[in-house]
């Protein structure tokens, strides 16, 4: 079966399932489909145990995906950039500061947290633990998932604040977790931990690159699109931008998703505010916000038939649900402390509440994991992984609207 025709059979099935969600079960579009993509699998791996063949066919075809590279190198430069162009700049700069210390000190942090509260987990369920797979597990499961996040707060019209906070965290802490996983994943099998020093040597490097690479190729696109009025070619350009931007950041081996981010907001704010006539930037948000929720629906489509992949057992079932607490227990206490100082105008117990149930893990934390596969690292974390990210996004993001309203935030128009 040729790429084409395996990436037909994706769409039309994200397709169908994206109308059954919006017709029947009335839910967004993307956990619908995440829900219905889920049963399949389910049914796959029932029948499977019947013909053995059939759910060999079935792993065989979703490895053919490779949905590590499909989502690292591929769908965040276009999710990343229509992310930050659609951030309202105005408050993410009046929230610059908690933004900053909860992508870094905080995703660091919390990542150390993780890894010890699941170093007891899986010591009490008597799973194969070592200090380097769970700080491993930690890296990659503390950024929160900016598809997610992002998709989520939308959905739900929440305040322009919240939208500051979780958005921007969500869109610069990927970068951070990604440098702290390939820098541990990179250690030698000593299963040392890596030096401070070699740890941020490399994260200035990688992240501190991918930033000005797309502040840098931003500006030139800004010089392009004050050249031309003619919306078509502007649309094109950001396309390019996106595109070209992440590519050469790959190339280059420094952050893509920074510069992705990095890029969409410099579209967002000079280009948009200086360069763009009133019909251009309604074609182009209307470009992005349309590529961006075609991309998730498909993407939420294959998180959930990822399940076919992973091997479920009782005590990794168990180490699962007890990390789903775990991982709320440190995101609070990171955003409690961060907040404390500089409480923001909502009040720092409703906003705390919402940043740390807000904080949704996704299909960022499975890509990661899935890296793993060939590693001495991988044992349960593939698993306890999806496990997580299963909860967070059909729980704590199906029940982010009732939240607020209990909280008192009026729901945007």
């Amino acid at each position: 079966m040729s790429i084409f025709e395996l990436t037909s059979i994706v769409v039309c099935l994200a397709a169908a399932f994206g109308l059954v969600s919006h017709r029947f079960l009335r839910l967004p579009a993307t956990i619908g489909t995440m829900v219905l993509s889920l049963v399949s699998a389910l049914v796959l791996m029932v029948t499977g145990k019947m013909v053995p063949s059939l759910h060999e066919y079935a792993v065989a075809m979703f490895q053919r995906i490779d949905f590590h590279n499909l989502v690292l190198h591929c769908l965040l430069a276009f999710l990343l950039f229509a992310g930050a162009l659609h951030l309202d700049l105005d408050e993410l700069k009046r929230q610059k500061t908690a933004v900053f210390l909860l992508s870094t000190l905080g995703t660091i942090a919390s990542a150390g947290i993780v890894a010890a509260l699941l170093w007891v987990i899986l010591r009490a369920v008597h799973l194969p633990a070592s200090p380097m797979s769970c700080m491993i597990f930690g890296a990659l499961i503390s950024p929160t998932d900016p598809i997610a996040v992002l998709e989520m707060l939308r959905r739900v019209g929440a305040p322009a604040e919240i939208q500051a906070l979780l958005g921007g965290e969500s869109l610069f802490n990927d970068g951070v977790g990604a440098v702290l996983f390939l820098t541990l994943l990179a250690t030698p099998e000593s299963h040392a931990l890596p030096s401070l020093g070699s740890f941020t040597s490399r994260f200035l490097l990688e992240a501190g690159g991918g930033v000005v690479l797309g502040l840098v190729l931003g500006l030139m696109v800004y010089r392009l699109l004050r050249m031309t009025d003619s919306y078509r070619i502007e649309v094109f350009l950001t396309l390019a931008l996106a595109m070209g931007g992440y590519a050469l950041a790959d190339a280059l081996h420094v952050s893509a998703p920074l510069e992705a981010v990095m890029a969409g907001l410099v579209v967002n704010g000079s280009s948009r505010s200086h360069s763009m006539p009133e019909m251009t930037r309604e074609n182009l948000d209307k470009f992005w916000g349309l590529l961006d929720d075609m991309l998730n629906v498909v993407l939420f489509c294959l998180l959930g038939f990822a399940l076919i992949v992973v091997t479920l057992s009782g005590r990794v079932i168990v180490a699962g649900l007890l990390a789903i607490p775990a991982i709320l227990l440190a995101r609070a206490a990171i955003v409690w402390t961060l907040l404390y100082r500089r409480p923001p105008a909502a009040g720092l117990h409703k906003t705390g509440i919402v940043m740390t149930w807000g904080g949704l893990r996704g299909a960022l934390s499975i890509a990661l994991v899935l890296a793993l596969a060939a590693t001495p690292w991988s044992g349960p974390l593939l698993p306890i992984t999806y496990i997580v990210v299963i909860f967070s996004v059909l729980v704590q993001g199906l029940t982010m609207v009732p939240l607020l309203r209990r909280l008192g935030f009026e729901r945007a128009s």
